[in-house]
């Protein structure tokens, strides 16, 4: 981080020659531009950091779970929550406290989809270059060390699902895989170790949650 500060005298302007003025306000200006690259960099980089890029199908996906917990799921519970309270006596009814509860995850999961719509920066991974590892690419790979085979697919993180290949571009893996092509080799260190793995095949297609 760019902390320098630069004091200037005037005794030191009047004994300096035009030419030292000259550099010495050159510098100055160059530092200030520094300093201001800097922090629009940071302030860019807070921007980006704080939307929640998916694709169209995952961003469908969430407005559907989102508007069936809003239109389907909590009305039903609230019903079902005041049914039990009418049952009386709060303290030893199973129901009550069980819808209770339903009621407040619901709410829960609503505040989280919310936030993640909210965030959301649509992404076309069709629109992208797929010669090298990207957003929405599919990668076939092998681990050097086994000969076993895996595709992966990466995806924001409200689609990421381990079980159908699909990882979040924000997990270890598709931070490792970024950028590289068919035939690069190379260790990616994950939770469970170091492991080698060889890229055969990059490659787009249709996401399919």
């Amino acid at each position: 981080t760019p902390k320098s500060i630069i004091f200037v005298s005037w005794n030191f302007l009047k004994a300096s020659s035009p030419k030292s003025i000259l550099v010495l306000l050159y510098c100055i200006f160059t530092s200030s531009l520094l300093i201001f690259g800097y922090y629009n960099t940071k302030i860019f980089m807070g921007d980006v950091m704080d939307k929640e890029p998916m694709t169209l199908v995952g961003y469908n996906k969430v407005t559907n779970d989102l508007e069936f917990l809003k239109s389907t799921e909590r009305p039903e519970t609230v019903v079902a929550l005041d049914e039990a309270r009418q049952l009386g006596d709060l303290k030893e009814n199973a129901e009550y406290h069980s819808a209770k509860e339903k009621l407040k995850l619901i709410d829960v999961q609503i505040a989280e989809l919310s936030n993640t719509i909210s965030k959301a920066v649509i992404v076309d991974p069709s629109s992208l270059p797929h010669d090298r590892v990207s957003f929405g690419s599919t990668i076939d790979l092998v681990d050097v060390e086994t000969d076993d085979e895996f595709t992966y697919t990466i995806v924001g993180g409200v689609e990421s699902n381990v079980e159908k290949g699909l990882i979040s571009f924000n997990s270890p893996l598709a931070k490792q895989l970024m950028g590289k092509v068919e035939g690069d080799e190379f260790i990616a260190t994950l939770p469970g170790g170091n492991k080698t793995f060889e890229i055969l095949k990059v490659y787009y297609k249709e996401l399919e949650l």
